[in-house]
């Protein structure tokens, strides 16, 4: 089962009025040539981590908390946690690119093949 977090649902449900189509709804001629966004502001309903072949892996124990991570995703799929001071991954939103990993100076993110 797939969670949401307040910011997915609450997003989702304010851009249900721009989006024209859902990503069920949607097939490969949907899509403007060369990936152009005509309707800014909806990548929140659009769950872009079916299209990852790797995840990232964290190691809370190795992790020093710089934030390089956090800071250069492109997605904004890694939130700090404040409470237990580490780092969560949306994988909703993460695309599998491995920026985190080959940011991390201290190698407390790996990336390993989906599903594993």
């Amino acid at each position: 089962m797939t969670q949401f977090s307040l910011f997915d649902a609450y997003y989702s449900i304010e851009m249900e009025e721009t989006v024209t189509k859902s990503m069920e709804e949607m097939t490969w001629q949907d899509v403007e040539p060369g990936g152009v966004i005509t309707e800014p502001g909806n990548a929140a309903c659009y769950f872009t981590g079916t299209w990852r072949s790797q995840r990232p892996r964290y190691d809370e124990e190795v992790c020093n908390r710089c934030w390089r991570c956090f800071v250069m995703c492109p997605d904004a799929a890694i939130s700090p946690d404040y409470e237990r001071n580490v780092f969560v991954w949306n994988y909703n939103y993460c695309k599998g690119c491995g920026i985190c990993a080959y940011e991390c100076p201290v190698d407390a993110i790996t990336m390993e093949e989906e599903g594993k």
